[in-house]
């Protein structure tokens, strides 16, 4: 066997094994992903709960999607909900 033959086949053995690393690390960030969204929307149930009809629980949720979840509404925080309350006074 040459050693051209030997690098080959070394580098089509490296290049599966970092083909399967990113396709675990890729796998794995999309989850991370989901798992905020779904955060995202049960934060923004949990304020309509707590606000009722003053807090805009459908905007919230789209917000959430709109924005995958990057800007998750704590509701505690007035500063993480104000885009979501409504005046009814």
């Amino acid at each position: 066997m040459s050693s051209e033959t030997i690098f080959s086949s070394k580098m089509s053995k490296l290049f599966l094994v970092l083909a399967a690393v990113l396709l675990l690390v890729g796998s794995r960030w999309e989850a991370e992903a989901s798992d905020v969204l779904a955060v995202c929307v049960r934060n923004c149930a949990q304020c309509k709960k707590m606000y009722g009809e003053y807090f805009e629980g459908k905007l919230c949720a789209e917000a959430c999607l709109k924005f995958k979840g990057e800007l998750v509404p704590e509701c505690t925080d007035m500063a993480s909900i104000a885009p979501f309350l409504n005046n009814l006074v």
